[in-house]
């Protein structure tokens, strides 16, 4: 059997040494109240007003508190649906946006997803979303930086089944593969052949993809939701609602 990286991981299954655990709660915002699950079940009404509606994704989102994600001084907005920075000109995507891509993996599969490979751990809020409605997760980061403070702020948690990796995910991971699903939190002007090789037959792939623009050269193109399906006849694509996230780019930094 293939040997699994253990968390947390660096790119090529090494493994980096383990620090000692930090007690429950410490990092908490002192006074805010962000750790009241009723912070979080409001946050649920609202993306369940937007659409939501999978209960997998709903008590995942309830249950991960995203305020330990976020840097002090915008713990403050933790749980408003918007974007926030997390440094390397790197962004923590919306509740909204977070919710919506792991409601699109999970449609049509009962239970859990099986292996799910992400792209852009960034500070790692959405793979430990994933972890809630996943039995494995691996998620590959190319900033060191990122990669460093993803591993602090999950390490609380204790996720025996996320395993963190630094390195080029526009080249996936292919000892891990093949996964059930695919997500990407950085968009390109397309899809990797690397990802669509390494999903399996069955298995679905949602990222922001570039899509034509008719405004002149020079201009920035649009991104859409892409929803990728891998059947037995070939690869179907769905594009869906207009969204904006970071570029999606190769090597490490």
């Amino acid at each position: 059997m293939k040997e699994r990286p253990s968390f947390p991981a660096r790119w090529g299954g090494n493994t980096s040494p383990a620090k000692p655990k930090s007690a429950p709660g410490t990092n908490l915002p002192q006074g805010l109240g962000m750790d009241s699950s009723a912070v979080r079940q409001r946050m649920v009404q609202k993306l369940a007003g937007q659409g939501l509606s999978d209960p997998r994704v709903m008590a995942a989102m309830g249950k991960v508190e995203r305020h330990r994600f976020v840097d002090s001084a915008l713990v403050n907005q933790a749980y408003e649906d918007t974007s926030l920075p997390i440094g390397l000109g790197q962004t923590i995507s919306k509740p909204g946006v977070v919710s919506r891509m792991v409601e699109l993996l999970c449609a049509g599969v009962t239970g859990k997803l099986g292996r799910v490979l992400e792209i852009g751990t960034g500070c790692g809020y959405q793979a430990a979303v994933l972890s809630e409605v996943a039995s494995e997760v691996y998620t590959i980061e190319r900033l060191r930086g990122l990669h460093e403070k993803a591993r602090e702020n999950l390490r609380f948690l204790r996720l025996a089944h996320v395993h963190l990796l630094l390195g080029d995910g526009m080249l996936g991971y292919p000892q891990g593969a093949p996964y059930a699903a695919i997500i990407s939190a950085a968009g390109g002007e397309a899809i990797p052949t690397a990802w669509t090789d390494q999903l399996a037959v069955g298995g679905r792939l949602v990222a922001p993809v570039a899509q034509p623009t008719d405004r002149g050269v020079g201009s920035a193109a649009a991104q859409a939701l892409v929803v990728i399906d891998k059947t037995s006849q070939g690869l179907r694509h769905t594009v869906l609602e207009a969204v904006h996230f970071v570029p999606l780019k190769s090597g490490l930094a």
